[in-house]
């Protein structure tokens, strides 16, 4: 779909450690929900716990039957290997590293539902940065700059990103919004009047946990001030 290609390009990646940065040409891939676990594992359940995390369910047959008949779309069709649905209930289709519908399964399974690529992007290069300016941080308290994220494919437009989604349907008021166009729009069902700011405040969105000074300098989410007030501590 097309709020990946709305996106951030990247041609150089720079990979932090105490030492001088080293500047490498790379290509961020999908890696799936489970490589990001393996860190940031507090925030597995409460993913879980998301419609984002079930979305690929709802396009299988018998799911979601009044939607789907409300949309103008067959209830008992299976719906898991159409591409005009799968970029937006799988992380990266057909993107580098991300969902096709040939995957081993054991990958597939990695990959299905909007995931945590879905929404912060490609993590095979920024994935090793975040290592690398923790230990930083913990060896020398120097924060690292922001800036590197985004070189190495991290997403900070939240609000373009979603909308690549849930606003992307004919007559949308988002520029982006081209074919294949969603059919849950606002004319069948007023729920699919999609605001950011609302959004962000509701179960869609996985739990927030403290975030310390890791990184530091801009891009910073408008949100992250007002969510890290309330954010839990990881234990």
């Amino acid at each position: 779909m097309s709020f990946l290609q709305t996106l951030v390009a990247v041609s150089a990646i720079c990979i932090l450690s105490s030492a001088p940065l080293i500047v490498v040409a790379d290509t961020p891939q999908f890696e799936g929900y489970k490589v990001c676990t393996k860190c940031h594992d507090t925030h597995e359940q409460p993913w879980r716990d998301t419609a984002h995390a079930k979305a690929f369910i709802s396009l299988k047959a018998g799911s979601r039957r009044e939607a789907k008949l409300k949309a103008m779309l067959d209830p008992d069709k299976d719906y898991t290997a159409d591409p005009d649905c799968l970029g937006c209930h799988t992380t990266g289709y057909g993107k580098p590293g991300g969902y096709v519908d040939d995957l081993p399964k054991a990958r597939a399974r990695r990959l299905i539902g909007v995931g945590c690529e879905s929404c912060h992007g490609p993590g095979s290069v920024y994935r090793e940065i975040h290592g690398d300016a923790e230990r930083r941080l913990k060896l020398e308290a120097v924060s690292t700059d922001r800036s590197v994220l985004v070189a190495a494919g991290q997403y900070f437009d939240f609000a373009e990103v979603c909308a690549g989604c849930h606003l992307n349907y004919e007559g949308s008021p988002w520029k982006g919004a081209e074919a294949p166009f969603t059919s849950f729009t606002p004319e069948i069902d007023t729920r699919y009047a999609f605001d950011f700011e609302t959004a962000i405040r509701k179960d869609a969105m996985h739990a927030h946990f403290k975030l310390y000074d890791v990184f530091k300098g801009q891009p910073v989410p408008s949100f992250r001030e007002e969510f890290q007030a309330t954010a839990e501590e990881i234990e």
